[in-house]
């Protein structure tokens, strides 16, 4: 054998060995009209929920705490409720539960640094209209298999378009640094209480859910006695929405 067939022959080998190496590609799960895929070894689940609308859309997930909008067709009236709310959570939604989320929490027990959240995305612009948007649920009792009877706290990252948060504007707070307009709505059986970030962002790190918990229990908007049950994090969307991504999603409970 000549040096330089040695040569062929070695390269070969080595690329044979590192093709046997190789992890092939995790195949995109896709999700539309309201289904749900349980990602990062059950920490989370990623749902669609298109609850009010019938047009096509879709997002997918890798499997792990992300997913994107893939297409979307959505177009609802921005003075109407939005068409659906594509997100990621912890904790139980209408009564389906991540498994050892370390919830329920009873308000009383939450203390600064028990529970966390980190979340990062990517916000396309253009005629698309939505809000970035943290959904954290509180109950009266410590489950339901239902719609939640406490309080409902969102935390605005930012929007796209004509929207803003439901009810009236309360108030204006600075919680870990971050200033914040609060916003006030009575539901149909619930509270729900609105705080849009005046700086708005891409991604927070380690939000203390305790903060804006404390901030609502002082205006007298959720008790001490409720529990909380759930965070999701995603998009309501009232007009398109392709291209919407969470990068990476975490909720800590110490």
């Amino acid at each position: 054998m000549t040096l330089r067939n040695r040569f062929v022959t070695l390269a070969a080998l080595v690329s044979i060995g590192l093709g046997a190496l190789s992890t092939p590609a995790v195949a995109a799960t896709t999700l539309c009209h309201s289904q749900t895929a349980s990602v990062a070894g059950g920490t989370y689940i990623v749902q669609n929920d298109e609850w009010n609308s019938s047009a096509n859309e879709c997002i997918s997930t890798s499997g792990g705490a992300d997913f994107a909008v893939v297409n979307s067709s959505m177009n609802s009236p921005t003075g109407q409720p939005p068409a659906g709310y594509p997100s990621i959570y912890k904790g139980c939604h209408w009564g389906a539960c991540t498994p050892n989320s370390g919830f329920p929490i009873q308000v009383s027990a939450l203390s600064a640094g028990k529970v966390t959240t980190s979340w990062s995305t990517s916000q396309p612009a253009g005629s698309n209209v939505y809000d970035v948007a943290y959904d954290v649920w509180y109950n009266q009792s410590a489950s339901t298999s239902g719609q939640p009877n406490g309080t409902e706290v969102m935390i605005w990252l930012a929007h796209n378009g004509n929207v803003g948060p439901a009810g009236s504007k309360v108030g204006t707070v600075t919680v870990g640094g971050v200033q914040y307009d609060v916003w006030y709505a009575r539901q149909s059986g619930w509270n729900l209480v609105s705080y849009a970030r005046t700086n708005p962002t891409t991604s927070v790190n380690d939000i203390d859910v305790h903060d804006l918990t404390a901030d609502s229990v002082g205006r007298g908007y959720l008790q001490n006695s409720w529990w909380l049950i759930d965070v999701e994090a995603g998009f309501e969307l009232w007009k398109g929405g392709t291209g919407l991504a969470t990068h990476s999603f975490s909720v800590t409970v110490n």
